[in-house]
């Protein structure tokens, strides 16, 4: 619970607020990295909008009766103490082991973070008062909801080490981008690099789509074959 959490420098945000999940994912196939997409985590609501952020990690293992209690809400470790950690612009990314029969986060909770500047929150498990979460304005990736509060299936455990989301590993100040497709991980080792492939062919793809709409059959085009390769960067030299 002491790794710092990294700026996310504004030009890289911005980059990644253009470019799809979709896009970022076959990047990263690409250089041999599969495990990158949160299975289970969806957006709450129909209207959310892309979210960039560095990963802020919490960790739930299996409810044990002498902790999952109430009064473990005001402990020192707590989600309470996690979230009042949390830096404005990160990603809350919640490892709940997939359990979906209790509520890791409230409207209460999620209120705070939406107040502290938390970009979101992602997690394999699910939300409770969902209508207030709804409400509070924090955008949600997640499984759906349940009344129960958390500590009726799990127990907190802390925040800032890699945990699982979805079959995913994530460490602190990973990057996540989440959209309409669910949440992917891009690893800070290569952040960089998967930006500028990604912002690439973000940029191809758009052209291509719009030779397809202009009526341009697939073969030699989707992947490009050399002349079509030549024919975009000459148009692309031209603008």
């Amino acid at each position: 619970m002491t790794t710092e959490t990294l700026p996310l420098h504004p030009d890289i945000a911005s980059a990644l607020a253009g470019i799809t999940t979709a896009t970022l994912s076959t990047v990263l196939l690409e250089k041999g990295i599969r495990k990158i997409w949160m299975r289970g985590p969806a957006p709450l609501t129909g209207n959310q909008q892309r979210q960039v952020g560095r990963a802020f990690t919490l960790r739930f293992v299996p409810a044990r009766e002498d902790l999952a209690t109430p009064a473990s809400w005001a402990s020192p470790i707590s989600t309470r103490a996690a979230i009042e950690a949390m830096p404005a612009g990160c990603i809350t990314v919640v490892d709940a082991m997939g359990v979906t029969d209790a509520g890791i986060f409230g409207d209460i909770l999620c209120a705070r973070m939406h107040k502290r500047g938390v970009a979101a929150l992602i997690t394999d498990g699910v939300v409770r008062d969902v209508v207030g979460v709804i409400d509070t304005g924090l955008p949600v990736w997640c499984r759906g909801t349940a009344a129960p509060a958390s500590v009726a299936a799990l127990t907190f455990v802390g925040w800032q080490d890699p945990v699982a989301c979805g079959g995913v590993a994530v460490f602190p100040n990973d990057v996540v981008v989440a959209d309409t497709d669910g949440a992917v991980l891009i690893p800070a080792a290569l952040l960089e690099e998967v930006v500028e492939l990604a912002a690439r062919k973000e940029r191809f793809e758009e052209w291509v789509l719009q030779e397809v709409k202009s009526g341009a059959t697939l073969p030699g085009l989707y992947p490009p074959n050399v002349e079509t390769k030549a024919r975009y960067e000459a148009e692309i030299a031209g603008q």
